[in-house]
């Protein structure tokens, strides 16, 4: 298996890490404190997407399959098993274990600040979807930035050539806007939810990226260190 490339400083990944936390935290606080504006847009965006799909049954359709295959968390997780497996095969056990921790991480991180906050989802006279568990943060929007992101992480260690990056990174961003707009037009999330969700997601594969770097950068240096 080709090694992957040198990794690099984490300063920058720690540096996007400790700002989506920042951010996370800050929109928490005020879904916490239901701040009036932040929850009267949250009501408007809903409310505008409610009506329209309620008058389109074809397009709620074409949704709920995007939701509920392409961009399922148990799809997007799935990719992120095919890579472990693949690096555990070829013999980069250590990066594959990082993989499946800060994937598995994130999972339980969102589920426990969901039990934390534990709040409603909209709730409409004539719903079009339902969905589980509480509503901040998205698990959907979360899921699919920390896989997504994970694997193109995977895809600069490798030294992806600039088309396949370029593809891929489109596809990535394809996939989590995607999530967002799926999960809100099927009127299972507020807006404020998918934004925490992709924060939060942000700061677990950023955090993972440093932790990497800096776990790779420590044994390159103990045998120097030894050496002196």
């Amino acid at each position: 298996m080709t090694r992957p490339a040198p990794s690099p400083r984490p300063t920058a990944a720690l540096a996007a890490g400790i700002a989506g936390t920042a951010l996370f935290v800050a929109l928490l606080a005020l879904v916490v404190a239901q701040w009036s504006p932040l929850m009267a847009l949250d009501r408007t965006v809903a409310d505008g997407l409610h009506r329209h799909a309620l008058a389109d049954p074809g397009l709620v359709r074409v949704n709920r399959v995007l939701t509920d295959w392409f961009w399922d968390p148990w799809t997007m997780r799935a990719l992120v098993a095919v890579a472990v497996v693949v690096l555990w095969w070829r013999g980069a056990r250590p990066l594959a274990l990082w993989v499946a921790a800060a994937s598995l991480l994130g999972s339980l991180l969102q589920q426990g600040v969901k039990a934390a906050v534990d709040r409603d989802r909209p709730r409409w006279p004539e719903p079009v979807d339902t969905a589980h568990f509480a509503a901040f943060p998205s698990g959907h929007a979360m899921t699919a930035v920390v896989s997504c992101g994970l694997l193109l992480w995977l895809l600069r260690l490798y030294g992806a050539g600039p088309a396949l990056w370029a593809g891929a990174v489109g596809v990535a961003v394809v996939s989590v806007a995607g999530v967002a707009v799926t999960r809100l037009y099927l009127g299972v999330h507020w807006l404020t939810d998918v934004v925490g969700g992709v924060l939060l997601g942000v700061a677990v594969v950023a955090f993972a990226v440093a932790g990497y770097a800096w776990s790779v950068s420590r044994r390159e240096a103990e045998p120097a260190t030894r050496g002196a």
